[in-house]
């Protein structure tokens, strides 16, 4: 009696079956098309792309501006244009056609004034901000929007004290900030954050007033013990008689440098003695 033995499908040809089998069962994408990628394997949209702009707007305005919210308007046109609209971001733009949209500023001191706490302000990349003596009293994030912060220059003019004045809990992130005399953050209360900056000082002072960072916060009964603070992290200084200055109650702990042959990246704490 002949006995008939099935030939069984080799592991490579059984997998690519089930996989043909599994991708058979997907849902197809909006509009009943498949998308195909490089290989001609038919593959859905990410459900995500399926949610309407309202619904994406509100998951981002769950996330924190950076580095989560700044990421994602990498990810294609339409996300990037959802991640920067004007309801998360405020943006300084030295285009006058630009300055005509609402939530878009000439200058940062404008955007500041017009800012409500919590809000951030993305600075464009390209040519140079003027930032002088500007007084900061509400918490506020300030991110450059270019890829480096080589992009994004804020300059501070000779003779003025600093470039920016922090009376409140603030983050800078990914800006480049030059100060021809004096510093370029003057820190007087809450808690600052300082990520991904590059600083710049005078290279040679003359005197004393030239500073990245000054900080005098000095305590306060209504305040809390640990609310005036400064971190600074992955941050290059150049210049400058010191990296900070504290002439308040902060001192300098946790400090970690990385020596390039042009600057000093720093990461560091002025904290409460």
């Amino acid at each position: 009696m002949a006995t008939t033995i099935a030939t069984l499908p080799a592991p490579a040809e059984a997998a690519a079956g089930e996989e043909e089998s599994a991708i058979s069962k997907l849902p197809p994408a909006s509009g009943g098309r498949w998308k195909r990628t490089k290989k001609g394997s038919p593959t859905a949209v990410a459900p995500i792309n399926c949610l309407d702009d309202g619904c994406l707007m509100h998951i981002f305005s769950l996330l924190s501006p950076i580095p989560d919210r700044y990421t994602t308007a990498l990810v294609c046109h339409r996300w990037r244009h959802l991640a920067c609209h004007p309801r998360h971001w405020l943006r300084v733009e030295r285009s006058i056609k630009c300055a005509s949209r609402p939530g878009v500023f000439p200058d940062l001191k404008t955007a500041i004034s017009a800012a409500r706490p919590g809000d951030t302000i993305l600075i464009s990349a390209g040519g140079s901000h003027l930032a002088s003596d500007i007084q900061i009293k509400k918490p506020l994030c300030l991110v450059g929007g270019g890829a480096l912060p080589e992009d994004t220059i804020l300059t501070c003019s000779r003779g003025s004290d600093s470039a920016i004045e922090f009376l409140s809990t603030c983050k800078v992130a990914n800006l480049t900030v030059r100060a021809e005399l004096g510093c370029c953050f003057l820190h007087r209360s809450g808690r600052l954050t300082v990520e991904g900056c590059v600083l710049q000082c005078e290279e040679n002072p003359l005197d004393f007033l030239s500073f990245p960072i000054v900080s005098t916060a000095a305590p306060a009964a209504a305040r809390a013990r640990g609310a005036d603070r400064v971190t600074v992290a992955e941050t290059r200084i150049e210049g400058g008689a010191k990296a900070v200055l504290s002439c308040g109650t902060l001192t300098l702990q946790h400090v970690r440098a990385i020596y390039a042959p042009k600057a000093i990246f720093f990461w560091f704490e002025a904290v409460e003695k």
